[in-house]
């Protein structure tokens, strides 16, 4: 995990999904300041490391859940009240904004 300022979050609900489910697959819901404070955007894929192991899943943003709290989908060795630390996939490279025309 790359050194730096990445307060950790805490695990406030866990979803598991089923088979037909519209909504399947590794994902992280947190809020939009503590995506922004980790460098993440809607839909970037991101790094969970827990107290068990590390896992890629898909950031989404959710403005109504508690600051630094998060809910996981289909992630196993997570469970609520569990502290993990989330970094962007690819931190090496800068957020790049596109020049408007």
């Amino acid at each position: 995990m790359p050194a730096g300022y990445n307060p950790p979050l805490q695990v406030v609900g866990f979803v598991g999904s089923r088979r037909g489910d519209a909504e399947r697959g590794p994902a992280i819901r947190l809020r939009s300041d503590d995506a922004k404070l980790r460098g993440v955007a809607d839909g970037d894929l991101v790094w969970i490391y827990g107290p068990r192991r590390h896992e890629l899943a898909a950031a989404v943003l959710d403005d109504s859940l508690p600051r630094g709290g998060v809910v996981v989908r289909d992630i196993a060795g997570l469970a609520p009240t569990e502290i993990i630390r989330l970094v962007r996939l690819d931190a090496e490279r800068p957020v790049l904004t596109p020049k408007p025309d």
